[in-house]
């Protein structure tokens, strides 16, 4: 029993050692650009289709509202009004015949931001990208031409699945966010307040970019995984 409940401490003293060599790791790169880079590659590493898109297929995110449902359906519109022929399909799973669901308030939104309702259909069965992609390559011709539009680190999992479902003629459009244009730095001394406290207004890495990068990794690390459970089940 002794045996066991010291192999038990060595596992846990272990374990805890590897989480804190991982955060110290998450640390020292959020001081760095690679999170960006890992993020931003993961958006852009999708194919560009040759052809006008036949269809712009939105994935519906966290539904709306929520940060990626209302930036997907942003990106969506803006995509809708490029290619003004192409119909735009809204994956998102919930109850067509309830106003309120998610899927008829992503249709909603995308509607208000002037784009004609018989331009939209939808897919509201699909819970995860694999059944969003069986479900549309059942509803359109496999030889279609496919947009996709999604967050930037679900992307390149995405196009892929829809490749793997037989829909080869896909391409993306990352929901990338525009940034502010402003600077934001300030001076503390202007502001009042303590003056034994440290002054990071000029410290726009501390400030923003830190947590920004260190959000980036959570994010990519978490679509990592994603991607090598999706290729384990042979869906890319």
């Amino acid at each position: 029993m002794k045996v066991i409940k010291l192999l038990i401490k060595k596992i846990l003293a272990r374990f805890f050692i590897l989480l804190g060599v991982i955060f110290l790791i998450m640390i020292i790169l959020s001081f760095t650009s690679l999170p960006f880079w890992m993020y931003y590659y993961l958006g852009i590493s999708h194919n560009n289709i040759k052809e006008t898109p036949d269809y712009i297929v939105v994935l519906g995110g966290g539904g709306i509202p929520s940060e990626s449902g209302l930036m997907r359906s942003y990106k969506a519109v803006k995509a809708s009004k490029k290619y003004p022929k192409a119909k735009l399909i809204v994956a998102l799973p919930g109850n067509v015949k309830d106003s309120t669901s998610s899927v008829n308030l992503m249709r909603h939104e995308i509607i208000s931001r002037g784009i004609d309702s018989l331009k939209i259909l939808l897919e509201p069965i699909g819970t995860n990208t694999r059944m969003q992609a069986i479900k549309i390559s059942e509803m359109i011709n496999f030889n279609a031409n496919i947009l996709i539009v999604t967050s930037p680190e679900h992307m390149y999992r995405a196009t892929r699945v829809f490749i793997k479902a037989g829909l080869k003629n896909t391409g993306g459009e990352p929901a990338f966010e525009d940034a502010i244009e402003s600077v934001l730095t300030y001076n503390d001394d202007e502001l009042g307040g303590n003056k034994y406290i440290l002054d990071i207004g000029n410290n726009t890495q501390l400030r923003y970019q830190f947590w920004n990068h260190f959000k980036y990794q959570i994010i990519v690390y978490r679509e990592y995984f994603a991607i090598a459970y999706y290729k384990l089940k042979g869906w890319i």
